[in-house]
């Protein structure tokens, strides 16, 4: 059975930091690309931060470049994503998503955490 499943989620001070964690189970990890979207009441969802298989490579949103790092664990089929220097634009639904190196239908979704920024 597939899961991820995100924690780590909560409020936040803007300014502060949070790290959301996303644990795989029930597929091989390490051939699934990883990433992190978000999405905010209203708004569509968006792509927050993509990191190859591998980890070797990473991509980031226009919003949350040089703010925001993503990394995984191949041995822990865990993805990260370090938030810090949050804004009140970063509250939203964050959801960990993983698409195989294989097949673009294959994919899944994690049932999201609520991240809140605001003092």
């Amino acid at each position: 059975q597939v899961q991820l499943v995100e924690s780590g989620g909560g409020l936040g001070q803007p300014g502060g930091s949070l790290r959301l964690s996303c644990a795989a189970s029930g597929f091989t990890f390490s051939h699934y690309a990883m990433r992190w979207y978000r999405q905010a009441p209203g708004k569509e969802r968006e792509l927050v931060a993509h990191i190859t298989s591998t980890g070797g490579s990473t991509n980031y949103a226009d919003s949350v470049k040089g703010r925001f790092t993503i990394s995984r664990d191949n041995a822990k089929n865990t993805v990260y994503l370090q938030m810090n220097s949050l804004e009140p634009e970063d509250t939203a639904v964050y959801y960990c998503y993983a698409l195989s190196d294989f097949s673009l239908k294959d994919d899944y979704w994690g049932q999201g955490t609520q991240v809140t920024v605001s003092s």
